[in-house]
């Protein structure tokens, strides 16, 4: 028992005459006892602060036998000397006086409530019957009053909680608002004037529903719906932690996410393929991609790093954000005690880190269209000068004597500090170091003997490098190699997960520590959701199935919460990453499992699903304030109205670019590395310089930036991009004058300011139609007369400044267009810039 309020009793005075639960004994029991039961095949992870618990003990029998202290195994365990029978196993012993009191209090009774103070928890049939871990309801939609208020069944569920407040839904938005609405939901860009002409010119009674089919086909809809699961997966393009080392390969599974999503891939195949993708019989090159999900996280990549350790926390990130993403739980709060609140054991929890105790990383060569042909072409030269470099040069002979050292140091530290640091800088830089280092060659992959003689070339071990000739040699071979490689057009890579050749067992660890292994435990799920029945198959792609499956009642919830999430700005459930008992109850629970469930009958689609909910009368709402609404209701729960959502940080950046016409609208491939302050880069490790890209790929849209944990790029975090280091299932929306300066100073921001004045100057001639022009390009509609006469005064003082100071205009307006003069060039500019800085602009309405 871990001792974390043993108070010290004065059992002397009379205050204390009687033993009294909650205050004598309950701040004894109230921590987890780890070591009860002392064997390792027994149960070892019992409760003393939950009176069901531990009167009815483990495996063994009861440790609280009431009246009978002589015969408890508490008693016996606190007050025995012998190390490893002793409670608690670590840390000071209880002292004689809390010995007493519990003797005392087991010997009149062990009276005990039902509920305590400190366990602060419902009885355990009580929490099962939280209604997250109820089956998804078949629910009909109840009858409305207001039946022309009425598009689809979602209407009914929200009116009638309106009808309740006596509130009055708002009317439709008007049509230009739905038009941008539709095309910032779904493709997260502007629509140009043509494609707005377009939908306002449209009278069919189903126009609109015509433009969401349309958004759902686009290729940018992939890119927009990408967001919000990147988040999910923590992706970044480097690995975290002090070093930061980066990831050149990451944005390969991002790939992969903007087809499937593009391909409207069923969630559920969506689900399996990323948890389990290469345990799938006969599985493709693009469900293994699919497992760089669970690659995603943070990597420490530090020299000393403990390998047991680090691994045991790279396991648990995954557990922790497979159950955040697809269950809505809070699953980590168990690694070292049972879940203080939801039912879910400490043991579960490491039930279901065995279920990826036994995924191992394997980077592979992933080809995208196009480049398996030239690849194909170059290798046979390629291969056959690699081996003649290699054997030229004696590698295969000293890279052997290499590893045989290294292997001696891996399994001898101490025994040479030099060669000890050679293995611990391989360990810390290669995943599955020991693996590969002691592997033969026919069980690595072309890729991986490549990796490891590349890294011997390069860093050859003390010895050697005492050997100045050989050194010599090596580098030079080094040089040759590298050059080589750059001679063959190699395909894309991708981070990927496989299963582990021999299974290794899982331990509970005590208190969650890794060093501390409790009794062994089969790969399992929480009892609380359906069973989950062992088959023929991998575990992890039982588990796989299991969350994806019909019958489990979060991952439907869990996903439809947060498509709506990303439709009205909060989730019917507003605590998206956390379902359990210590959630917010949905808003709507009907509605919640009318949602689900109809997306299990389309068939897992999540464009079927947000179509439903972009088509029905509550999404077309306008989102104007409306006095009543924010007196009763000022979180607009029951939906009287849309949200107003500023646009997320990537989304900011990509309407800049459209409107003014620099986007490059290439989908898909490597990051790109836009402009930023100088000094951001010297914030890492490496404090590698940040080369922004010169052509077109900066111009690419916000999604595909280059993210660096140590330094990422600023006007992201700015606007409330996560950090990346855990999933985020939810972004805040924060409002500061730093958001301001980013705007109207950032060089992206800027240029689009610059490259939007030139567009509008050469597209239209007269002064009035370029006001409209600019005014449709960026707010999709033409200005009212007093924005107009704004516009225009705007415009004329600006020209009056720049020509009392003309050497303003070059800074303001840098570039230079034929035949326009530069005061002029630089006035629109300003008004560009002003128009890119309204809120109207900047705002999902």
């Amino acid at each position: 028992m871990n001792r974390f309020v043993l108070t010290a009793l004065l059992l002397s005075s009379p205050a204390y005459a009687a033993v009294d639960f909650a205050r004598d004994v309950e701040p004894i029991l109230h921590q987890r006892c780890y070591a009860c039961h002392g064997d390792s095949q027994q149960q070892n992870g019992l409760r003393l602060d939950d009176r069901e618990a531990a009167l009815k003990g483990g495996y063994s029998g009861s440790v609280i036998e009431p009246g009978v202290s002589s015969s408890s195994k508490l008693i016996a365990r606190i007050s025995s000397k012998k190390e490893g029978f002793r409670m608690p196993p670590a840390g000071q012993s209880l002292s004689s006086d809390e010995i007493a009191t519990l003797i005392e209090w087991i010997d009149s009774g062990a009276d005990w409530p039902v509920t305590t103070s400190r366990s602060n928890r419902l009885p355990d049939a009580e929490r099962r019957k939280h209604w997250a871990f109820q089956p998804v309801k078949g629910v009909t939609a109840p009858n409305a009053e207001n039946e022309a208020a009425v598009r689809n069944p979602l209407d009914r569920f929200v009116l009638a909680k309106l009808e309740q407040q006596n509130l009055a839904p708002s009317p439709e938005a008007d049509r230009v608002t739905l038009l941008r609405r539709a095309y910032s939901d779904l493709t997260g860009l502007p629509p140009t004037p043509e494609q707005a002409e377009h939908f306002l010119s449209d009278q069919r009674p189903d126009a609109y529903e015509r433009l969401v089919d349309e958004l759902l086909r686009s290729p940018y809809y992939g890119e927009r719906w990408a967001l919000p699961w990147l988040d999910a997966a923590r992706y970044a393009d480097s690995a975290g932690y002090e070093r930061d080392p980066l990831r050149p390969y990451a944005w390969r599974w991002r790939q992969w996410v903007i087809e499937a999503l593009n391909n409207d891939k069923p969630f559920d195949e969506f689900t399996i393929e990323q948890i389990a993708g290469d345990l799938l019989p006969g599985a493709t090159a693009e469900q293994r991609v699919a497992t760089g999900f669970l690659r995603n996280g943070i990597k420490n990549r530090e020299a000393g790093t403990k390998v047991d350790e680090k691994r045991f926390e790279e396991v648990l990130d995954r557990i922790n954000t497979v159950g955040t993403v697809w269950l809505g739980l809070t699953v980590g709060c168990a690694q070292c005690h049972d879940h203080k609140f939801d039912p879910l054991s400490q043991q579960e929890f490491y039930q279901l880190f065995a279920l990826f105790n036994n995924a191992v990383e394997r980077d592979v060569i992933a080809p995208l269209p196009g480049q398996v042909g030239p690849y194909l072409r170059d290798l046979p030269a390629y291969r056959e000068k690699r081996q003649k470099i290699i054997e030229e040069y004696g590698i295969p002979e000293l890279q052997q004597t290499w590893r045989e050292q290294m292997i001696l140091a891996m399994d001898q530290p101490g025994l040479r500090t030099d060669w000890d640091h050679s293995a611990t800088e391989w360990r810390a830089a290669n995943d599955r170091a020991d693996w590969l280092m002691r592997s033969d060659a026919a069980s690595l992959t072309e890729l991986e003997r490549e990796k490891i003689t590349d890294w011997f070339v390069g860093r050859n071990g003390p010895d050697l490098a005492k050997d100045e000739a050989t050194a010599a040699k090596l580098k030079e071979a080094s040089s040759k190699l590298a050059e080589l490689r750059t001679t063959l057009q190699e395909p894309s890579r991708a981070y990927t997960m496989i299963e582990r050749a021999e299974p290794v067992a899982t331990h509970i660890a005590l208190r969650g520590d890794w060093r501390a292994p409790g009794i062994e435990v089969a790969p399992g799920t929480p009892s609380v959701l359906p069973q989950f029945e062992a088959n023929n198959e991998p575990a992890r792609l039982q588990f796989a199935r299991w969350i994806a499956s019909a019958e489990n009642p979060l991952t439907a919830r869990v996903a439809v919460n947060r498509i709506w999430q990303e439709l009205f700005g909060a989730g019917l459930v507003r605590t998206p990453d956390d379902f359990g008992l210590q959630s917010e109850p949905p808003s709507h629970p009907e509605l919640l499992d009318w949602l689900a469930s109809e997306f299990v009958k389309r068939g897992w689609s999540q464009k079927q699903l947000i179509r439903l909910i972009m088509t029905s009368a509550t999404y077309r709402q306008a989102s104007n304030h409306r006095s009543d609404v924010a007196k009763s209701d000022p979180e607009n729960k029951l939906l009287a109205r849309q949200n107003r959502l500023r646009l997320p940080a990537e989304l900011l950046r990509d309407n800049a670019l459209a409107v003014s016409g620099l986007l490059n609208p290439r989908i898909g491939g490597e990051s790109i590395r836009p402009p930023q302050p100088a000094g951001i880069a010297d914030l890492s490790y490496s404090k590698k310089a940040w080369e922004a890209d010169s052509g077109p790929e900066r111009y690419r849209r916000g999604l595909y930036i280059f993210f660096r944990r140590t330094s990422p790029y600023p006007m992201l975090m700015n606007f409330d991009a996560p950090t990346t280091l855990v999933t985020a299932v939810r972004r805040t929306r924060s409002n500061t004058p730093l958001q301001a300066l980013n705007l109207l100073n950032d060089p992206v921001f800027s240029e689009a300011a610059q490259a939007l004045a030139i567009r509008t100057l050469s597209e239209a001639e007269a002064p009035e139609a370029r006001l409209d022009l600019m005014f449709r390009l960026c707010l999709s509609r033409v200005p009212e007369a007093t924005e107009k006469d704004r516009l225009e005064t705007y415009l004329a003082t600006q020209r009056r400044i720049l020509t009392n100071e003309p050497e303003a205009a070059p800074k303001l307006a840098p570039y230079e267009i034929e035949g326009v003069d530069a005061i002029e060039l630089a006035a629109w500019t300003g008004l560009a810039r002003g128009l890119m800085n309204l809120d109207e602009f900047l705002t999902r309405e």
